[in-house]
């Protein structure tokens, strides 16, 4: 295999770990919450395509927009009944709920569908494309230019809309902006919404790239995306695009010269080395605690 291909590897894998990052990324910078069902929604995600396509026959397309909306779904309800009630709890509290948040959609889904893998069907049947003698996957091209259209829109949406202004200001002091009449809790909300639909796209991806839905697959998924927005600085929105970048190319590297039993201790051990050199992360910046 050529280099160009391990570098199309990398950047699809990567994209992937990317997407879910961000999702980890909008939660954390507006609430402090590490949100650790985020990959079993990428998980829900991947069976509602199987169910579309697979079960029921329908259109690709349409799989797409379910798994997406239903994702988007998912990640509200979550919030409206886990965490929504405990706003001024303790963060350990709001952290073990979304611990038994993961472990409940992981034995619900292995309760509904069984513990065996399910084989979700190709989306759309396209064709490699040839650049100089080397044959480029249509599924990671896509890949990668989903990833960054994704990061494009989702910047603009914090930086520049008023929904984004309003997301801002809940992150930098939750009561100062109640105070200015900003609604909290759907802010909130539209947040989980935000980092779902990432979820549901994610979801997407990875079945396009894997083709398989089980239901502990958004286990190892979530903890190297989280991986990845540690290494870029949680909260930085560029840093999970370039954590979850650094993540998948030390993966395809590593399994590349022969080392792919390797590959996740490799994907800590970065995490060790950036964290003793640049304990914020690439990106991150030092946060003081308001006593």
């Amino acid at each position: 295999m050529t280099i160009l291909t391990q570098v199309l590897n990398g950047l699809q894998l990567g994209s992937i770990y990317a997407l879910v990052a961000l999702g980890y990324t909008m939660v954390y910078g507006i609430i402090l919450l590490l949100n650790f069902a985020h990959g079993d929604i990428i998980m829900v995600g991947a069976y509602i395509s199987w169910i579309v396509m697979s079960q029921l026959g329908l259109n690709p397309v349409l799989a797409i927009v379910l798994s997406i909306v239903g994702c988007a779904g998912l990640g509200v309800l979550i919030d409206k009944v886990a965490y929504q009630p405990l706003r001024e709890a303790p963060r350990m509290s709001l952290l073990i709920t979304a611990i038994g948040v993961s472990y409940f959609l992981e034995n619900g889904a292995q309760l509904v569908f069984g513990a065996d893998a399910k084989v979700v069907p190709e989306y759309f049947d396209l064709p490699s494309m040839s650049v100089g003698g080397v044959s480029l996957s249509a599924n990671a091209i896509i890949t990668i230019v989903v990833t960054a259209i994704s990061t494009i829109v989702l910047t603009i949406l914090v930086q520049k809309t008023k929904l984004g202004k309003a997301m801002r200001a809940v992150s930098e002091d939750m009561g100062a902006a109640r105070l200015m009449g900003i609604n909290v809790n759907n802010t909130i909300s539209f947040t989980f919404a935000v980092g779902s639909v990432l979820a549901g796209i994610g979801a997407v991806l990875y079945s396009m790239a894997y083709s398989q839905a089980t239901p502990t697959m958004g286990i190892m998924l979530g903890t190297k995306a989280f991986v990845a927005a540690v290494l870029g600085g949680i909260g930085s929105i560029p840093g999970a695009v370039i954590g979850g970048l650094l993540v998948g190319f030390a993966e395809v590297f590593v399994s590349a010269i022969g080392l792919s039993v390797w590959q996740d201790a490799v994907v800590f051990l970065l995490l060790i080395i950036v964290l003793v050199v640049r304990p914020t992360g690439i990106l991150g910046r030092p946060m003081t605690e308001k006593v």
